[in-house]
C-alpha cells in the first residue's frame, strides 16, 4: 500500500520485530507507518525506542505510527499557571504513583462525550498491564476523599516518559497528576515528556511540536541512558511545589 512516491505502508512479519524507517510513514493519514507485527514486550519496546507507537480500534489491525510533527513537553524548564500551582498546594488532591495502574487505564479507557469509540481496546490493556509488570509502565493517580478522580499512564524507557492517555472526573484532577509527574521527572533528569500528537488539552499543559527528524534525534541520546528507578515511589517526592 502507498500514498505519493516515497510514503509505503509497511505490512509487518509478526515473526520479525523490525519496524521500517519513519520517513516511510504516510502523509495522510499522517504518521501512519506500519501494520501488523504484536504487541508483546518486544514489539513495544521496539516501537518505542524507534518513537514508533501503536493505536488502533477494536476493529482494526494493529497499526503504527511516527507524526512528522510530535508533540512534546520539557520538564526541566515547564511552568505551570498560577491557578494550577495553587490547586496543589491548597493539598485537596492526594497524588500517587503505580497505586492503580489498572484502575486507571480503565478510566482512560471509557467512553467519553467527544469520541465515538476508544483506542484502548482490551488487547492493549493486557499489553500495558504486562509492560506495568514489568516495571516500564507506569501511572499516576489524583485521589479525592479516598476516590480515584484522575490520572495518567505511560511508558518510562531510559530517560523519556512516553505519556499514553489521561483522564479526569474532577476538576483539574489530569493536570494535577501530570504536574506532579512532570516535577518528579525533572527531579530524575527526564529530558522530555512524549505526548505524541498535540491537542488543546496538551498544549494548555505547555506541549510544544517538534519535527519527526529533532525528535527522533533526541530520543536516540536518551532512550540508552540509565533509566528512571524501576519501582518508582509510592509517592512523588516531598516539596516538589513548594517554591511558587
Amino acid at each position: 500500500m502507498s500514498h505519493g512516491t516515497n510514503n509505503i505502508l509497511t505490512l509487518l512479519d509478526p515473526e520479525l520485530v523490525v519496524f521500517p524507517d519513519t520517513a516511510n510513514a504516510l502523509e495522510d493519514p499522517d504518521g501512519l507507518l506500519a501494520v501488523g507485527g504484536d504487541l508483546t514486550p518486544e514489539w513495544l519496546l521496539a516501537a518505542y525506542r524507534r518513537g514508533i507507537f501503536p493505536w488502533f480500534s477494536d476493529d482494526q489491525p494493529i497499526l503504527w505510527w511516527s507524526p512528522s510533527a510530535r508533540c512534546v513537553v520539557r520538564p526541566q524548564t515547564l511552568n505551570f499557571s498560577r491557578s494550577l500551582r495553587k490547586v496543589i498546594r491548597q493539598g485537596r488532591y492526594q497524588v500517587t504513583f503505580d497505586r492503580a495502574f489498572e484502575a486507571v487505564m480503565e478510566a482512560c479507557a471509557a467512553p467519553r462525550a467527544d469520541q465515538a469509540g476508544t483506542w484502548i481496546t482490551e488487547e492493549m490493556r493486557d499489553a500495558y498491564g504486562a509492560m506495568h509488570r514489568l516495571g516500564y509502565a507506569h501511572s499516576i493517580e489524583t485521589w479525592l476523599n479516598g476516590e480515584l478522580v484522575g490520572g495518567l499512564y505511560g511508558l518510562a524507557i531510559g530517560r523519556i516518559f512516553f505519556g499514553e492517555s489521561m483522564f479526569h472526573r474532577a476538576t483539574d484532577a489530569s493536570k494535577v497528576a501530570f504536574a506532579h509527574l512532570a516535577r518528579q521527572l525533572a527531579s530524575w533528569g527526564c529530558e522530555f515528556i512524549d505526548c505524541q500528537v498535540s491537542n488543546p488539552h496538551t498544549l494548555s499543559l505547555g506541549a510544544e511540536e517538534l519535527p519527526r527528524a529533532e525528535f527522533e534525534s533526541i530520543l536516540r541520546g536518551e532512550v540508552d541512558k540509565q533509566g528512571f528507578p524501576t519501582a518508582w515511589p509510592s509517592a512523588p517526592s516531598p516539596g516538589l511545589f513548594d517554591t511558587p
